[in-house]
């Protein structure tokens, strides 16, 4: 009876999203919710309890049962990617699920825990803590490298670097994960929308970044490289929240459309080529239909011509030679 209890109460708890407040410009962990799904769709995996106390638990979606679910000490709740509501924590061999503190500190946290759970059992494998604010920003697809966000600047929240933590060396490894061919380029911006390729390799987020060109952070996390593309983007980047990212064939197109689901522009994944769809005559400002009316009513006149003066030369052949 207990149990049933405790369970009913860990649901209803769930349906309630809270956002625990993270350091830097990251965006928070989250209580209850969606949480994260499992690859294939059938589970989904939240973190539901309080600063003292977190239960941990895998829902099946079709009917909303808790199949399994664990408690761990501590505020611990499912890290989130991007401000468009993505969340990670996943590997993408379904086996290792991440959690992530959420510690309060101004203007960056001393010190960052993550927490690393067999997601099929829920036993506990291992605990992770660093000095520093650091925030998830990925899983390799065999759970063995953690990609982290590690925020560097006390006076500008908006300044990142990527690391990468070893999981079966137990450490952080030296340097950052950058891209070596824009040595000039300065990470700075807030994550948006969040993409990710079918085998989990890919992980692809949209910066906006105030005074500078908006870009994608591409991030391999296999072989722990990184590409950065910019985006020609001169307006407003306020209205870049409106855009949502999703990755399509098999994770080599990427595609920008804005919720309305207009398309905004498409990557091609290794050459980093932008497109943008073609103009289309109902979507343009330009006055097209002037265009063809002209050019319709200047064929009539040129035919109205050339019969008038074939109709001229058919009157004087007919005419007589004095007339």
């Amino acid at each position: 009876m207990l149990r049933r209890s405790l369970l009913c109460l860990v649901a209803a708890l769930a349906a309630a999203p809270v956002a625990l407040a993270d350091g830097g410009s990251s965006p928070p962990v989250v209580q209850g919710g969606g949480g994260v799904i499992a690859p294939g769709g059938d589970i989904r995996y939240v973190a539901v309890g309080s600063a003292q106390d977190t239960a941990v638990e895998a829902i099946r979606v079709v009917d909303g049962t808790v199949l399994r679910f664990t408690s761990r000490p501590g505020g611990w709740g499912i890290p989130s990617v991007a401000y468009d509501g993505s969340t990670g924590g996943l590997s993408a061999d379904g086996k290792t699920l991440v959690l992530a503190t959420a510690a309060q500190g101004f203007p960056l946290r001393k010190r960052s825990s993550f927490a690393l759970l067999r997601a099929t059992s829920f036993r506990f494998l291992k605990r992770v803590d660093l000095k520093g604010d650091f925030a998830f920003d990925a899983l390799s697809p065999d759970g063995s490298r953690l990609y982290l966000i590690q925020h560097v600047s006390a006076r500008n929240s908006n300044r990142y670097v990527v690391r990468a933590y070893d999981l079966n060396l137990g450490r952080l490894l030296p340097g950052r994960i950058a891209d070596k061919t824009q040595t000039g380029w300065v990470m700075e911006g807030m994550p948006l929308t969040r993409a990710t390729s079918a085998d989990g390799r890919w992980a692809y987020t949209l910066y906006s970044r105030p005074g500078g060109y908006p870009f994608v952070h591409a991030l391999d996390t296999v072989h722990g490289v990184a590409h950065c593309i910019g985006i020609p983007y001169t307006g407003d980047q306020g209205a870049l929240w409106k855009l949502r990212m999703s990755a399509g064939d098999s994770g080599r197109r990427l595609s920008l459309r804005w919720r309305s689901g207009r398309q905004y522009l498409t990557i091609a994944a290794g050459t980093w080529k932008i497109s943008h769809p073609a103009a289309r005559s109902a979507g343009s400002s330009f006055p097209w239909w002037i265009v063809a009316l002209c050019a319709g009513g200047g064929a009539a006149l040129v035919a109205g011509g050339l019969l008038a003066r074939g109709g001229r030369r058919r009157v004087a052949r007919a005419l007589p030679s004095g007339a």
